[in-house]
């Protein structure tokens, strides 16, 4: 047995979100399960009243604008009580916090109180993980680098048909800052031999009778503004020669690996991001554009594909979601020592995953 199993043992700890449903994110399902293969840990699911009086020893929030957000009324003021409640039993029981950053800032504004409850969690917290190595932590001593699992196994057991030639897609939850009026505007200037097919679930209804404006007319694109299963998304990615993700901002991205690891090539906007991610997984698989995108960007991408028919598939075996569960349990022991210790200003001591050349992802432990 490994010390980080040994150190293990009756480790309990709290995520900051509900028991999967079939509509929850693949990420968060596949982390649990990947958790719960770590021998000694125990994980368990939300519930503000396991939060207040339940037994746990770490505290793992994703998203935590989620808690404290909402329309306003007496709801949303209960809860962000509750929140203030827990952060307090946080401080007083000596219950470390560890956060994972999924996005560069929450794609929703907030308000006076919950920014202020959202910077008392962060004082609280002692571990970072990040899921890129250049994600902008707010302490880099105490950050580890675990990156974001593939999603190979999770659509195996499910039929994926072939690509039809000139078929581009976007499949996926639909929110403003994915910049899909761009993609509907490109595509308009294609030829007669290409499709588009839109479908995911729109974050408001205004955006929905917009984007369904911008296509109307253009009898080559459809649209499916509705929850997607898995199964209709592997039918869906699967049918797509190529994956164009048009993101205003783009950087951790779900999409993008769920694409990957159907082997669909994709299309993104040009970053740091999207380059790192292009040489772990090899040539002919990540294509990039600069600037607005246009009708010549996808068709320059889509040539390419065609040429690069027979390619290897998607180096993703630094993805690997055992990996992920080990690193994340190292990450919570050295942040219960942290916390033990008294203090704040000692780094994390805990694990960095570091890619260190494409496709390859080791595990080093930080003195």
């Amino acid at each position: 047995m490994s010390r980080s199993q040994q150190e293990g043992r009756d480790l309990t700890v709290l995520a900051s979100f509900a028991r999967p449903r079939p509509t929850t994110n693949p990420y968060i399902v596949m982390l649990g399960q990947a958790l719960g293969r770590q021998d000694g840990l125990r994980l368990a699911y939300f519930s503000w009243k396991h939060a207040l009086v339940g037994h746990f020893d770490v505290f793992h929030v994703h998203w935590p604008e989620l808690l404290v957000a909402g329309k306003p009324g007496p709801k949303l003021a209960g809860r962000q009580l509750l929140f203030l409640l827990v952060l307090t039993r946080l401080s007083i029981c000596r219950i470390p916090v560890v956060r994972t950053l999924h996005n560069i800032r929450p794609h929703h504004g907030g308000g006076p109180i919950e920014r202020f409850l959202l910077r008392r969690l962060d004082r609280r917290t002692v571990g970072w993980i990040r899921l890129n190595p250049l994600t902008k932590s707010p302490d880099d001593a105490r950050t580890a680098t675990i990156l974001h699992g593939h999603y190979i196994d999770w659509f195996a057991r499910y039929e994926q048909p072939p690509a039809q030639p000139g078929r581009l897609a976007f499949a996926g939850l639909i929110r403003e800052y994915k910049n899909i009026p761009a993609l509907i505007r490109a595509f308009s200037g294609m030829g007669e031999s290409y499709e588009l097919r839109i479908v995911g679930s729109p974050s408001t209804e205004q955006l929905a009778v917009s984007l369904a404006d911008l296509a109307a007319g253009n009898s080559r694109i459809s649209v499916s503004f509705r929850y997607v299963s898995d199964a209709e998304l592997a039918q869906e990615i699967g049918r797509a020669e190529l994956v164009v993700l048009p993101y205003a901002e783009m950087h951790n991205s779900g999409a993008a690996l769920m694409a990957l690891s159907m082997q669909r090539p994709i299309l993104t906007p040009d970053n740091e991001i999207t380059s790192l991610l292009g040489a772990e997984v090899g040539p002919g698989w990540v294509y990039r554009y600069t600037g607005a995108l246009a009708s010549s960007d996808i068709s320059a991408a889509i040539a390419d594909v065609r040429a690069n028919r027979g390619k290897s598939a998607p180096e993703l075996s630094g993805r690997d979601w055992d990996h992920a569960g080990s690193a994340h349990l190292a990450v919570y022991l050295a942040a219960r020592r942290l916390c033990r210790s008294g203090s704040r200003t000692r780094p994390l001591g805990g694990v960095a995953c570091q890619v260190n050349a494409p496709g390859r992802n080791e595990v080093n432990a930080v003195k």
